[in-house]
């Protein structure tokens, strides 16, 4: 009995004492379940996380796991792109069937909000789903084709703010790779709260972060080439001579050039008779190449969660001699975001970005050169072996020569040409000009529960430092200009002449040297509550960032106070209301500070008895928004509001002989009631899907004035207020410009699966409507106001042909643009006062400057298996540009000619000619801005094309690899437009390329 209940007392110590290890000997079960979607489809990845925080199991790829733990446990599923859930383990039920609801969280200004919670005028994209099929190395890349309303510009506004999360920052300081989302802010609502800088816009760039997961490593590298589109096509010499020649008689000239010049330069020696191609393959490469790779870590747990990328690129390019061949750019790049939980209601964030950029160079300007260096002008290379043995003159300067090329040529140039591309680039040293970027930002979320329920806290604080600088060894070089003979039977060089010298005093130089720094400051105190169906949130922040660029006197600032109330009942009404409080130094002090409100209202009628039932349905929500937003972005310095004085040409002759007196001359008048601009604003939106998603819509309506720009307006002032002698003024800058936009964008998806294929289509696009609606302009005929006009009206003169001779010229009206002659243009006398000048210019059409009429993309998305085909395609319609402002068209004096002066005109061919007559001489005439011109930019270019490979799971599963892809893509490929040659060409600059390129992507 003793030993019974001894036994007795010992078990009970053991249970009172180790409890813990009584309930794992007996309270253990096995776990099991499956993570899917709510459309059912399984979660692969997905984190079980226990009540330590710590990772017990992940998913598998059919969202299965499997785990071992204690009765009572509390468990939670944690996975990217899906809003986490929490469950408990008890005896009865230890098989799981778990569905995570998709978190389409969207940044917008300072918050984030669900994607059905959208206001009007915001779009987004989430660039991994994209990257993941379309891989490209711009963080804007390919937007046109996935977002209306965006084409390098917002609504055809301008220059837009970009902000990488949130802070200031340029849209080439983070790749795609680094990009978690995208957000399009267009409206006026969205971008209130950013205050008077942010008028025009914004993109927000969200970068990638860490989340609760096992870490993962993902490598990702490319190769590809670039290849030209199209070179310029220039003359040869002997066939630029001959046209020379017929300028000169069009002149009535004398040739300058016999037929037995022109015979030696198309087929005699060519370095005795010059005809250099800067387009041929002595100096040019097929191609130019290109490499980059990443790597990428992520991982974390609901502590602290980090994420990693190191990129690193490397190009060339297409010239292909001497200094030339080691012209390269490469880019390296860390970037690190941690998020770090300090305790249950207090999180630190912390970002890190590093860019170092290096691009080595030649000190010559080739592709300037070949757009103006006449083919004939010298010769480029010298041959040493056509040099007379005897002429010991020219062999002691080969000796001495440091720059013999190959072993086998000097440099040639001539006196007019002591210089040129070829040679410097041989001889005339390198650069190197060299980037670095900075950046660093932390902020602080605090959960102020304890307080007041839903309130929080959000701080962040950004410094950027970037600076550019070049280093270079500029080298002196000798040029030789031969002096030949054929006394042999043959051509060769008796003597040289040298120019210049050979010298290099190694030193290395600095110049183009560049600081910037950008500080960036938010705080707001967000408060968001649920009652019942009632959703209500308020948010009150302060912004601002203030920017310092070397050179400049005065640092950039934006600083405003902001205010959002908004409220939606049972997501199925909503009011948004933002008031921002902006401030400019740019401004009097009585002037700085301006309110900028905004309201926003939605309806999702789909929710409503009249449609829920419809079951072709699945979502129907209209909202408009309206407001003022103040800005100062037209005023284009500080201080426009100031009288300025000068000096300068303040000096008179006074009474006393040779004695010059001072005076003080008025420059610009003063009035201390400038003030912002304003964009007023009304925009409308509605985002629809129909049949089970199978097509979505999502567009926008907008209207807004800019009114008040700033500006100088003579007109409004007496004459006297402006003198030229003595120089004086007494005009001020004034509000007065309105410019007024109207237009609408548009999203539109189709989603369908055919077979066992997945099809998706998306098309965009943006149709807008400038005028000038106010502006001050005193001018004898009405057609040449510029109010009423389109914001980029192009305005130009009517032509009517080319004057056929001598007769036609007498009988037509007479030109303020100097004397003509048969084959000039001739033009329309608008006001019939029989002169032809600047009074008969009209409205000829509108430029795009900000984007045509209308601008759209497709998308394109085909998935069968393990395949998926993407391709992506730009087009705009609707606008036009001028010919003769480039060098290519505007052809006179001794300018280069290119192809289009092979059709110029001449008596024989006046009937079929297209380009005017040929003169040696300066054509005040023919060159104007006028429909002769005139051509449309429509144009259709398939922008991207990528066939990717995914390999199949079952492969990888019994090796490291996670993940396995393999693709193919090509970009710039294809251009559709009736002046395809003329949009493929560029002049003066390295010529438009084809991308082609080969990727792998892997994941551990």
């Amino acid at each position: 009995m003793r030993y019974i209940q001894l036994r007795i007392v010992l078990c009970f110590l053991i249970i009172a004492f180790f409890p813990k290890v009584s309930l794992a000997q007996v309270s253990n079960v096995e776990v099991n379940g499956i993570v899917k979607t709510a459309e059912g489809k399984p979660i692969d990845g997905a984190s079980l996380v226990g009540e330590k925080d710590n990772i017990l199991s992940t998913t598998d790829p059919s969202g299965k796991f499997s785990i071992n733990v204690p009765l009572g446990a509390k468990l939670s599923v944690v996975a990217k792109g899906f809003v986490g859930k929490s469950f408990t383990v008890n005896s009865k039920s230890n098989d799981f069937n778990i569905s995570l609801l998709k978190d389409n969280a969207v940044q917008v200004a300072f918050k984030k909000v669900q994607e059905r919670d959208l206001s009007s005028g915001i779009s987004f994209v989430n660039v991994q789903d994209i990257l993941n099929k379309s891989y490209s190395t711009f963080s804007l890349d390919g937007m046109q084709s996935l977002v209306g309303g965006f084409n390098y510009n917002i609504w055809g506004q301008g220059g837009y703010l970009v902000l990488v999360d949130g802070f200031l920052r340029e849209p080439g300081s983070i790749l795609p790779v680094e990009i978690d989302q995208i957000t399009f802010l267009k409206g006026a609502n969205a971008v209130a709260l950013y205050g008077s800088r942010a008028a025009q816009g914004v993109v927000y760039i969200t970068s990638k972060r860490g989340s609760v997961q096992k870490q993962q490593i993902s490598v990702r590298a490319n190769a590809g080439i670039d290849v030209p589109k199209r070179f310029a096509k220039y003359l040869g010499s002997a066939e630029y001579m001959s046209y020379y020649n017929q300028a000169l008689a069009n002149d009535g000239l004398a040739p300058l050039y016999s037929e037995e010049t022109i015979f030696n330069h198309a087929n005699g020696n060519e370095f005795r008779y010059p005809d250099v191609d800067y387009y041929s393959s002595k100096y040019l490469k097929s191609f130019s190449r290109r490499y980059d790779a990443n790597v990428e870590i992520k991982g974390g747990s609901p502590v602290a969660q980090y994420y990693t990328v190191v990129n690193f690129s490397n190009n060339n390019d297409l010239l292909n001699f001497g200094e030339a061949k080691n012209n390269q750019t490469t880019r390296f790049n860390v970037r690190g975001n941690v998020d770090v939980a300090i305790n249950d209601f207090i999180t630190a964030k912390l970002g890190v970005n590093a860019i170092y950029s290096n691009s080595r160079g030649v000190n010559a300007d080739y592709w300037g050169g070949a757009a103006t260096l006449r083919p004939f002008r010298y010769t480029p290379l010298i041959p040493i072996d056509l040099i007379e043995a005897s002429d010991a003159a020219s062999q002691l300067q080969i000796r001495n020569s440091k720059n013999l090329i190959d072993g086998r040529y000097l440099l040639g140039g001539n006196q007019l040409e002591t210089t040129n591309p070829i040679g410097s680039i041989y001889a005339g040293g390198h650069s190197n000009f060299v980037s670095r970027q900075f950046q660093f930002n932390t902020g602080i979320d605090a959960n102020l529960n304890s307080l007041m329920k839903g309130l929080t806290l959000h701080t962040n604080f950004g410094i950027d430092y970037d600076t550019q600088y070049t280093t270079s060894y500029n080298d002196t070089y000798a040029v030789y200009q031969p002096t030949w003979n054929t006394f042999a039977g043959f051509d060769q060089i008796s003597s040289l002449s040298k120019i210049n010298d050979d010298a290099s005093n190694g030193r290395q130089n600095v110049t183009n040297s560049f600081y910037r720094q950008t500080l960036t400051f938010s705080t707001n105190l967000d408060y968001k509550r649920q009652i019942d169906k009632n959703n209500f949130g308020a948010m009150f922040l302060v912004n601002g960032y203030q920017r310092s660029t070397s050179a400049i006197y005065h640092k950039e600032s934006n600083a405003n106070l902001g205010l959002n109330l908004s409220y939606n009942y049972d997501n199925k009404y909503y009011v948004d209301f933002n008031e921002a409080l902006v401030h400019s130094a740019r401004f009097a002090k009585s002037k700085r500070m301006m309110p900028s409100p905004t309201l926003s209202l939605g309806w999702r009628l789909s929710e409503e008895k009249f449609l829920k039932n419809w079951k072709a349905l699945d979502n129907l929500k209209i909202t408009v928004s309206a407001g003022i937003l103040h800005t100062d972005i037209s005023a284009s310095n500080y201080y426009l509001y100031e009288t300025v004085y000068s000096q300068t040409d303040g000096q008179w002759f006074s009474w006393r002989d040779g004695a010059l007196e001072r005076s003080t001359d008025i420059r610009r008048g003063e009035n201390l009631d400038l003030t912002f601009a304003q964009r007023r604003e009304i925009n409308a939106g509605i985002e629809a899907s129909f049949l089970n998603r199978l097509i979505t819509f999502n567009g926008s309506f907008y209207a807004n004035r800019m009114k008040g720009n700033i500006t100088q307006a003579n007109a409004l002032f007496p004459n006297y207020f402006v003198t030229n002698f003595p120089n004086s003024s007494l005009l001020p800058f004034i509000n007065f410009n309105n410019d007024d936009r109207i237009g609408l964008d548009f999203n539109i998806t189709f989603n369908k699966k055919v077979g066992a294929v997945d099809l998706s289509l998306g098309v965009t696009g943006n149709y807008y409507n400038t005028t000038a609606s106010r502006r001050a302009e005193i001018l004898e005929d009405d057609y040449q106001y510029r109010q009423g006009k389109p914001l980029d009206a192009i305005f130009g003169l009517k032509n009517l042909g080319f004057y056929t001779d001598a007769q036609d010229i007498a009988n037509s009206p007479a030109t303020a643009f100097g004397t003509v002659k048969p084959g000039d243009i001739k033009y329309q006398d608008q006001n019939g006062d029989g002169v032809i000048n600047q009074q008969d210019e009209v409205y000829l059409g509108k430029a795009g400057f900000n984007g045509s009429p209308f601008f759209g993309g497709l998308n394109f998305t085909a998935k069968w298996k393990n395949f998926t085909l993407f391709a992506m395609a730009t087009g705009q319609v609707g606008a036009y540009a001028l010919k003769n402002q480039s060098a290519y068209y505007n052809i006179d004096g001794i300018d280069k000619y290119s192809v289009n002066v092979r059709n110029s005109w001449t008596v024989e061919n006046q009937a079929t000619a297209t380009f005017p007559r040929l003169t040696t001489l300066t054509s005040d005439n023919n060159y104007r801005n006028s429909d002769f011109w005139l051509y449309s930019t429509n144009r259709f270019d398939l922008s991207r094309v990528q066939l990717t490979y995914d390999f199949p799971k079952r492969i990888l599963q019994s090796s490291f690899v996670n993940e396995l892809s393999a693709y193919i893509n090509g970009a710039n490929l294809l251009t559709i437009s009736q002046e395809r040659e003329l949009m493929e060409l560029n002049i003066g600059g390295a010529p438009q390329t084809r991308f082609f390129n080969l990727g792998l992507k892997a994941s551990f």
